[in-house]
């Protein structure tokens, strides 16, 4: 059973929350904006993947105008394209303010999709209390943690955001936590203990991160990856959902491809009604993206088929997870019921993984779908992370 009816509501609930206060744009909270504009297409060659470009006092609300305790700052720091290229990336750092003066662990957060519009941006809600996985976040910052939380490429920056392109987003990630302990205001160090954790689109950035830390990030002191709902295979996900309530989807990874890869060149298979669809879905936050791609077949909005062709293939496949064990430890999550990514997809990630040698945790989750995954499980993640920390054994079950 796909539990599809309940999914979408869920899906509907909670996108709605982060498209609503966006579509005001929220315009006077980026104090950062225009230097971080300036630094993305002036400065990108200087400097060293981390380094912080610029930085200002920002907000963290889980709720509008509920207090945390926390201190907070949006910065832009330098990153790298899933070419190789170097690129400005914002975020957002978060530091209890709980009287503790010594080391702390760092996480470094990877949030669901939000959408492809800048105003979906998690640094343009998190200060207002109005993006997605705020309260998710909290848990974390409860336990005494600071947080990092990268926006990814393009996402509240020059350019349409690289959505689900896998490297691009691992980049971002890893990079989110070497800006964060670079951050003086921060006060955090390079031995700081770091912890990778993401679910949906941010369970493939994160499971990136992971595979990518060790060849990428190696000096990171990362303790583990706790990811869940991990859309491994774009190729499976998107044959997937094609023609269902997940279509949309599809199109915003297409463009999110097409954005990275510009030889792609997307425009050239849409009919109108495609052209208008993928527009529209570059400004919106993931409520409107979702319901308006929803129910679409590829063929509905396509002159051919650009997954049929090999450049896409060899592309989408470019962001398949499994070919690398990550060096740390992981904790991977899946729910039977998923019924935006296939249940099969993720327990493949963790045979590739497993079959490489890594230290791989799997926890199916039996009862409920997709958007009940990472809320019903935020506990145990935290909970595993908690325990790296705390140098205990990890229990793999390869």
């Amino acid at each position: 059973m796909r539990f599809r009816s309940t999914a979408l509501a869920a899906v509907a609930a909670l996108a709605l929350t982060a498209w609503i206060p966006a579509a005001t744009a929220h315009a006077d909270t980026d104090a950062t904006a225009d230097a971080g504009a300036t630094a993305t297409t002036t400065a990108t060659a200087a400097g060293r993947p981390g380094d912080v470009v610029a930085a200002a006092p920002s907000a963290f609300h889980p709720l509008p105008g509920q207090p945390t305790g926390t201190r907070a700052w949006k910065i832009h720091y330098r990153s790298t394209t899933v070419d190789g290229a170097p690129n400005v990336v914002s975020g957002t750092v978060i530091v209890p303010q709980d009287g503790r003066t010594g080391p702390r662990p760092l996480i470094t957060y990877a949030v669901g999709t939000v959408g492809m519009g800048d105003s979906c941006a998690p640094s343009n809600n998190l200060p207002y209390g109005t993006a997605m996985e705020a309260n998710l976040i909290q848990q974390l910052t409860l336990r005494g943690w600071a947080v990092v939380v990268t926006d990814y490429e393009g996402l509240g920056t020059p350019g349409v955001h690289t959505y689900t392109v896998g490297p691009s987003a691992g980049h971002a990630v890893l990079d989110a936590a070497r800006a964060a302990e670079r951050l003086p205001e921060a006060g955090l160090s390079a031995n700081t203990p770091v912890g990778i954790m993401g679910y949906s689109q941010g369970g493939q950035a994160s499971s990136w991160a992971a595979e990518l830390q060790g060849s990428y990030a190696p000096e990171l002191q990362v303790k583990g990856t706790a990811t869940g709902g991990v859309p491994a295979d774009l190729l499976k996900v998107a044959d997937f959902n094609n023609g269902s309530y997940g279509s949309g989807l599809i199109f915003m990874a297409a463009a999110g491809h097409d954005a990275a890869f510009p030889e792609l060149k997307l425009d050239s298979y849409l009919n109108p009604a495609g052209k208008a669809l993928v527009d529209g879905m570059k400004g919106n936050c993931v409520a409107i993206d979702s319901i308006a791609g929803s129910f679409k077949r590829i063929s509905d909005l396509t002159t051919r088929d650009p997954l049929a062709q090999p450049d896409w293939r060899a592309r989408l496949n470019q962001s398949r997870l499994g070919r690398t064990a990550p060096a740390a430890p992981v904790y991977q999550y899946h729910a039977l019921g998923d019924e935006l990514i296939p249940y099969a997809v993720g327990r493949q990630l963790r045979s590739d993984w497993c079959a490489g040698g890594a230290n791989v945790e799997f926890d199916t989750i039996w009862a409920g779908e997709h958007v009940s995954g990472v809320i019903t499980h935020s506990l145990a993640a935290g909970g595993w992370l908690a325990d790296r920390f705390a140098d205990r054994p990890a229990h793999p079950n390869c």
